[in-house]
């Protein structure tokens, strides 16, 4: 039986209060290619509940698991060893069942953890502060551009080619509600990351430059050298990062001059979960910054027999303060995958964040070598952490499709994140991570030799 609580009168009086026609004018921002327009297609309308199990399971066996043959996708989301360990503990009713502390000196517990996670991001992107984490790193990353228009009081976003499409697509949806005005242009297939054309497009109007490290090709970009010329003007560099095992080789973006540092952390203590719930990361180079910052922050003080305790320190969204003084609408961060985070990385250390980075650029330097070798590819990277990308002979996409039909997960194709660039089509980013073995890089590169043959 459908549950339909409101009334037509009712959803008459709501409209005419806000304003609007019709309940479809609520939607107006989606494009109406998203609409379903109908029942699912391959579901029954009506179904006993063992029936729609069986259904359900049917459906899920069709998937290709990540676990269940040669993987190499990567490009924002990748597929990494968690611990028994992390699942374990984030289990525990007293951490499974929590959510924003409203009385937050009475959760303790949340508090420490949330202020070591904190410790650990600051840590990791060499910053003086990080937040009590956000949403995913695409949000993260708009929450990043919006403070630093706050700070600078201009509204002209450079971003970076390299920037991963997806939090580009976030950046100009969010960007229609704001004066933000995005700068913005399709990366170039090639092994420079392109640091002097983006250097020559900041101006006295620039806001923030953002640039991704690596990028969403796989390059290394020279931050500092994009730091020194963002400062110059009078802008901000944001780095972001979506994949933060990179940091146990690579130099921490704040140490290189980013003044915000944001990105993605599912890849330490988050399995792929079908791209959710992921985690965002948010820290500033400069505790200046901190006022200006989203989302909470957690402190440590002492209580007044002396004993150390945890504080919500900082707190500037909306639920807080009034509105007009908030710094975001952030209304809560992903509490869970930020502990799942704080106990991955502990059980890591630096030594063993370190070895895992050594192993995972090992892998994928190994992967690039016999990759180079098969008739008609080229690896478009001279540098690189585990991430790379191959310039094919034909399209990639059906090249992706036929050889996940032979079941091998070659990648993901520039032409699917880039559907309306055709010089990006006979790209594909290949990502090796410490899950890979010699066993499936010699399957990919044989599965890649027939198909081309």
């Amino acid at each position: 039986m459908r549950y339909l609580p409101l009334t037509d009168t009712d959803r008459t009086a709501m409209l005419d209060t806000i304003g609007a026609p019709s309940v479809d004018a609520l939607f107006a921002d989606i494009a109406p290619a998203q609409y379903l327009g109908g029942p699912i297609e391959g579901l029954p309308l009506h179904a006993t509940e063992m029936a729609v199990e069986k259904h359900m399971r049917a459906l899920s066996q069709q998937n290709l698991a990540a676990g269940d043959a040669p993987f190499f996708c990567g490009a924002g989301a990748y597929r990494h060893h968690v611990p028994a360990t992390v699942d374990h503990l984030i289990q525990r009713g007293e951490f499974l069942t929590a959510y924003t502390p409203y009385q937050p000196e009475i959760a303790q517990g949340t508090l420490q953890m949330l202020f070591e996670f904190q410790s650990q991001v600051a840590r990791l992107y060499g910053c003086a502060v990080a937040n009590a984490s956000m949403y995913d790193g695409s949000t993260a990353c708009w929450e990043a551009i919006v403070m630093a228009g706050r700070q600078t009081k201009r509204n002209r976003v450079l971003i970076d080619g390299g920037l991963h499409p997806h939090y580009v697509g976030v950046a100009q949806t969010m960007a229609k509600f704001t004066h933000a005005e995005i700068a913005y242009e399709p990366p170039v297939v090639e092994a420079d990351a392109g640091e002097e054309a983006l250097i020559a497009r900041i101006d006295e109007t620039t806001s923030c430059v953002v640039v991704q490290y690596p990028d969403i090709i796989g390059r290394v970009p020279d931050l500092a050298r994009i730091a020194e010329a963002a400062h110059a003007a009078g802008a901000l560099l944001i780095a972001v990062n979506t994949e933060p095992v990179a940091l146990g080789a690579l130099e921490a973006p704040g140490n290189l001059g980013a003044d915000i540092v944001v990105g993605e952390g599912q890849s330490i203590g988050v399995g792929l979960q079908f791209g959710g719930p992921y985690l965002g990361l948010f820290a500033v180079r400069d505790s200046k910054l901190v006022r200006q910052m989203p989302g909470r922050l957690c402190g440590e003080t002492v209580d007044a027999d002396g004993k150390r305790g945890f504080v919500l320190t900082l707190s500037t969204r909306e639920q807080h303060i009034r509105r007009e003084k908030a710094t975001s609408n952030i209304c809560t961060n992903s509490g869970l995958c930020a502990l799942a985070f704080s106990i991955h990385m502990t059980l890591l250390g630096e030594k063993g964040l370190n070895g895992l980075a050594a192993e995972n650029h090992r892998l994928a330097c190994l992967a690039a070598d016999k990759l180079a070798a098969v008739p008609g590819i080229e690896v478009v990277n001279e540098v690189f952490f585990n991430e790379f990308t191959l310039r094919l002979p034909v399209e990639s996409r059906p090249l992706v499709r036929a050889l996940a039909e032979k079941g091998v997960l070659a990648g993901v194709s520039l032409g699917r994140l880039f559907p309306d660039a055709d010089a990006l089509a006979n790209g594909l980013v290949v990502a090796v991570t410490e899950t890979t073995n010699e066993a499936d890089i010699d399957a990919l590169c044989s599965a890649l030799t027939e198909e081309l043959a």
